[in-house]
């Protein structure tokens, strides 16, 4: 049997083709560079406690395009059979898979890992662990939506916290979470992507500034010592404004209940 001229197994594809046009990374860049506000300024801050019912405590956080969802169950009894007369505290980070512009594997990465234990670090200092012996108190973090792992740090150590408080999880004092980005001779504070990935060096810093005491300091990148200093002193100054925005969020919360 002859083969028709058409086979209709196979798509053929058009006569004329052209080659892909792609944006220029470097006008993309510039186009998200172009902020709205001020290099000191931070970006609006919506929080809410006590959103998960199911949780012994929870929180959501929303600073534009950065969406965040924390649980905190606990504290019961640690599995491990050892005594141990302080409890543990674990800090599980995860991202949705619509969460940044290439769609991620619903698995744990290393980034997940080290956003988790940059968190970590930033909150255990300011729970009282020696109140529950052989306990372990869980916190579990949902990134819905992420615009820069600084952002997703800071953020998530403030959604944390809030939960932990909301839990009623006895504390030494709220954690307060801000990020700067060096872009060029100009400090900006709580960059984007863009911004932070057109930086030199971003430094992301957590304290309570009820008690004025630093709990964790992140860096990355090249600065000088100078401008360090500068980056520290304005993200103390807003972990300032921000640890009131946290304790009205708290207060109208309970008022609520």
């Amino acid at each position: 049997m002859a083969q028709s001229a058409n086979d209709r197994r196979r798509i053929n594809g058009p006569e004329e083709s052209f080659t892909p046009v792609f944006d220029d990374e470097d006008e993309d860049i510039k186009l998200k560079m172009q902020r709205s506000r001020a290099p000191g300024d931070i970006r609006p801050i919506f929080l809410q406690p006590g959103l998960i019912s199911q949780a012994n405590g929870s929180a959501y956080i929303e600073t534009e395009k950065t969406k965040i969802a924390c649980a905190v169950y606990g504290p019961r009894q640690s599995k491990t059979t050892t005594y141990s007369e302080k409890g543990r505290l674990n800090v599980e980070v995860k991202f949705t898979p619509f969460s940044c512009t290439r769609r991620r594997a619903p698995m744990r990465d290393a980034e997940d890992r080290s956003i988790g234990v940059s968190i970590h670090q930033a909150i255990v200092s300011s729970i009282r662990l020696e109140l529950f012996p052989k306990s372990t108190i869980d916190v579990f973090i949902t990134i819905i939506e992420n615009d820069g792992i600084e952002g997703c740090i800071a953020s998530g150590s403030l959604a944390a916290s809030t939960a932990l408080a909301d839990a009623g999880i006895e504390m030494l004092g709220l954690v307060a979470s801000c990020s700067a980005a060096i872009v060029g001779d100009v400090i900006q504070l709580d960059p984007s992507e863009a911004e932070a990935r057109a930086s030199s060096g971003t430094v992301i810093l957590a304290c309570m500034p009820a008690l004025n005491s630093i709990t964790s300091l992140w860096q990355s990148g090249q600065m000088t010592t100078s401008m360090s200093l500068k980056c520290m002193e304005q993200c103390h100054e807003r972990c300032i404004d921000i640890h009131s925005i946290v304790a009205q969020s708290l207060l109208e919360h309970r008022r609520t209940d």
